[in-house]
């Protein structure tokens, strides 16, 4: 039949839709929910859902993914990305600004848009080894994190940039909205990450987990929430939602690791706010030391504007 994928509704998801809850906690694209549901394939507390049941805090949501991929392997499809841009390139690399919505690389299980599809469409050849649906991937960022990212061209710069990523040498600089002030309103989380022992998609601060490093700094005040500047040593998976929801200071709009739903809603956010707004490395094939910035997002720009006119404190 397909592969099955359970997971709790969070509080911060209460009230919503079935086809929301599943965008928002799976990854998957509002309409690639929908339509799982529409098949049948969606159950809450075990009972086959339509797509506009709502949810409560703690239901059971089960997705049965269709056996159409092998579990092996993804052919990649050349598919354009609306709203990609292309912010560097040259023999060696590509660095681009993902939007929101879009996956690194195509995988089981993600019917949506992706980097490495997107590249294809627009007509640049990555030639690394590995599966070919991640050639060149050295670094990803979630589905629903926008902001830059690097893919190598080559055999040669996809080795130097995996080297470089893994012995901290890259400069990642992320900005995130999160509720409520910091205090410290400077600091560093050293806490391991693994995969949370009763959800499948997330993750969570635990002894036996990988070691993690995120540094942070308040950059600007606001009633109800703090914009961070986020420097990271390591790069797991949710790393920064899972430590800034530790803190119990979650990025704006991130049910999954405890945002208020009330507050993203007032805020017009669908996703997390979260950007990777800075990278910086050194060239593999010039030596260089080579840095890219990257603007907020509309729907980012647009949640900074409405905290900034809330009343003071």
């Amino acid at each position: 039949m397909g592969d099955s994928r359970t997971l709790f509704v969070p509080e911060g998801l209460d009230g919503e839709r079935v086809d929301a809850a599943i965008a928002r906690l799976f990854g998957f694209s509002r309409t690639r929910a929908a339509e799982l549901a529409a098949d049948g394939l969606v159950s809450l507390n075990e009972r086959v859902s339509p797509k506009s049941a709502r949810v409560s805090a703690g239901d059971v949501l089960e997705v049965v993914l269709p056996d159409a991929v092998p579990s092996a392997s993804v052919d990649l499809v050349a598919e354009p990305v609306p709203g990609m841009a292309i912010v560097y390139d040259d023999d060696d690399l590509v660095v681009v600004d993902k939007p929101v919505g879009v996956a690194a690389h195509p995988g089981v299980g993600w019917a949506g848009p992706n980097v490495v599809s997107g590249l294809a469409a627009a007509g640049y050849r990555i030639a690394t080894s590995g599966a070919s649906e991640r050639q060149g991937i050295v670094s990803r960022l979630d589905v629903g994190t926008s902001g830059l990212m690097v893919v190598a061209k080559s055999e040669y710069a996809y080795s130097r940039l995996k080297h470089a990523f893994r012995s901290r040498t890259v400069d990642k600089t992320y900005h995130a909205l999160v509720q409520g002030l910091p205090d410290p309103m400077t600091g560093t989380v050293d806490a391991p990450i693994g995969r949370h022992p009763a959800h499948e998609f997330k993750f969570a601060v635990m002894a036996a987990g990988k070691p993690a490093v995120t540094h942070f700094e308040v950059i600007e005040a606001f009633h109800g929430a703090a914009l961070l500047e986020i420097k990271l040593e390591t790069g797991r998976t949710h790393q920064i939602r899972v430590h800034l929801s530790a803190l119990r200071h979650p990025c704006c709009g991130d049910p999954l690791y405890g945002a208020d739903p009330k507050l993203s809603a007032r805020l017009g956010l669908d996703r997390q706010w979260l950007h990777a707004v800075g990278l910086g490395f050194e060239h593999p094939g010039t030596g260089e030391w080579v840095t890219f910035t990257s603007p907020y997002p509309a729907d980012l720009d647009h949640a900074l504007d409405v905290v900034a006119g809330s009343p003071a404190p």
